[in-house]
């Protein structure tokens, strides 16, 4: 939802910081809307591995599995009564709304400066604020894939914006009605951001 203004010189990313940023823009994808044919097609092509080999393997083909057994139809009844509603969602994906109780609060200001700081503009046509959910999961995939901040500018940002709701989020996500696919998704999240806030809490 936001993009850069101006990018430095090619970044180059470790095999695990790439994998990262990946999961990061996949979680913005899911977040931002109903999934289409060609992001269900993705997340079938997946490879898991092996599950004494990557942690994560039983979350995705749990998602895998989700998304196997859903349509794009569905995917936009079920988005729709979690995100967005008759009047409101089962839930308010901004992390405003989280940390203060209220959308539009003092936590967007504050990330709209640190994005200016940062280079980053939003999108021309892009109406939800940046502290949406998706945009922060897509913002901070191009952080580290597109900035050269060092990890503990990462962590910073990180525990700022979205280590302080965004693990209640998923929670919420998890035991919402409406969820079906979505609780894979929110078990995707949950757990790559316990390994993420492992990693970025280790000394430099």
């Amino acid at each position: 939802m936001s993009e850069q203004g101006s990018r430095p010189d090619t970044v180059v990313l470790e095999p695990g910081d790439a994998a990262r940023a990946e999961i990061y823009r996949l979680l913005g994808g899911l977040l931002a809307g109903p999934p289409d044919e060609s992001l269900l097609e993705l997340l079938a092509e997946i490879d898991a591995g092996e599950p004494n080999a990557n942690p994560m393997a039983a979350t995705w083909q749990a998602l895998q599995a989700a998304a196997s057994d859903t349509d794009v139809d569905q995917l936009g009844e079920e988005y729709f009564n979690l995100f967005i509603g008759l009047g409101r969602g089962e839930l308010v994906p901004y992390a405003s709304f989280y940390i203060h109780g209220f959308l539009m609060e003092k936590v967007l200001a504050s990330l709209r400066s640190e994005l200016q700081a940062l280079g980053f503009e939003l999108q021309e046509g892009v109406s939800e604020p940046e502290d949406h959910v998706a945009a922060l999961c897509e913002t901070m995939g191009m952080i580290i894939s597109e900035t050269g901040l060092s990890l503990e500018r990462q962590a910073a940002f990180y525990d700022a914006y979205l280590a302080v709701w965004m693990a209640d989020f998923f929670t919420d996500l998890r035991e919402a009605e409406s969820a079906q696919f979505y609780r894979s998704v929110a078990l995707l999240g949950q757990q790559f951001m316990e390994i993420e806030s492992q990693y970025l809490s280790m000394p430099a």
